[in-house]
């Protein structure tokens, strides 16, 4: 059975309507509604953070210092978007390394929100994907140390609580 275009006739409900969503030239979803510095959305119209294009490849090395740089200045999302940008064009044997810095990214964005529980999941997934790594140090990464570190965020995340980290420590340095 066919429905016409317009709001969802199941129960659900929500606007399935393939033109009503943000979409890219090549018919991509996109979502462009402005986000603050910790990737919530905002209400379209709203004042945002700037958005890290959609297209955005760098080099490894590039990627690194602008993520690190995100997070240096308490943007974990936006360095997320970076890191992410790099895993989808990483070459097969490095997929798992970029998508688990993008990873420890979410989890201090979860951090930040104070979500302990999705910190927690996230830092020690991210953790456990970079690890096989670690001989290689891929790209300068010191893998064993941002590991640990994350690691350890997550343990006293599990154990006080986000009332017992500051807002320093959720940083992890990736060169």
């Amino acid at each position: 059975m066919t429905h016409p275009p317009g709001p969802d006739p199941s129960p659900a409900g929500g606007n399935r309507n393939p033109g009503a969503r943000d979409r890219d030239p090549a018919g991509r979803p996109r979502n462009s509604r402005p986000r603050d510095g910790l990737g919530r959305p905002l209400p379209k119209g709203a004042a945002g953070e700037p958005r890290v294009p959609d297209e955005l490849v760098l080099p490894p090395a590039e990627s690194l210092a602008l993520a690190e740089q995100l997070l240096t200045e308490g943007r974990p999302f936006h360095a997320h978007e970076v890191l992410e940008a790099s895993w989808k064009a990483a070459p097969p044997g490095e997929r798992d390394f970029w998508q688990g810095l993008a990873q420890l990214a979410v989890g201090l964005t979860h951090a930040r929100r104070g979500n302990a529980r999705g910190a927690v999941t996230l830092l020690r997934r991210g953790a456990a994907a970079i690890r096989p790594y670690a001989a290689a140090d891929p790209h300068g990464v010191q893998v064993t140390v941002i590991a640990d570190v994350a690691e350890k965020l997550a343990d006293r995340i599990e154990h006080d609580g986000m009332a017992g980290v500051d807002v320093a420590s959720l940083r992890l340095p990736l060169t």
